[in-house]
């Protein structure tokens, strides 16, 4: 059990955003909106790191475990050697990750 009471991050992260989304954006202009609408967009993002990350992270270190290689690290180096070459689990590693990465950032991409 988590030793943090409600609101968890994830529902601070979302507040925040609403906030921003809400109240500041339609009253603000110019430059002030452009980074309000950067600051929503990153806060999106937190929020799903904070939901998605972990099971991404258990996902990615099976994915790399099937093929041998302990961390990105010593995947780039195996790929570099050309111990994985024409490999399919190195295909769907690298599809899964980039995957993973665009459901974090910017998820309408997957569309």
């Amino acid at each position: 059990m988590a030793p943090h009471d409600v609101p968890t991050a994830a529902q601070l992260v979302a507040a925040v955003r609403d906030f921003l989304a809400a109240d500041v954006l339609p009253a603000v202009e110019g430059r002030v909106r452009f980074h309000t609408r950067v600051a929503i967009n990153v806060l999106g993002m937190v929020e799903r790191e904070i939901e998605l990350g972990p099971g991404q992270a258990r996902d990615h270190a099976a994915r790399l475990a099937e093929l041998g290689v302990a961390d990105d690290t010593e995947l780039a180096a195996a790929i570099r050697d050309g111990r994985l070459d024409d490999s399919a689990a190195l295909v769907d590693l690298l599809r899964q990750t980039v995957r993973a990465k665009l459901e974090v950032a910017n998820p309408g991409y997957l569309e």
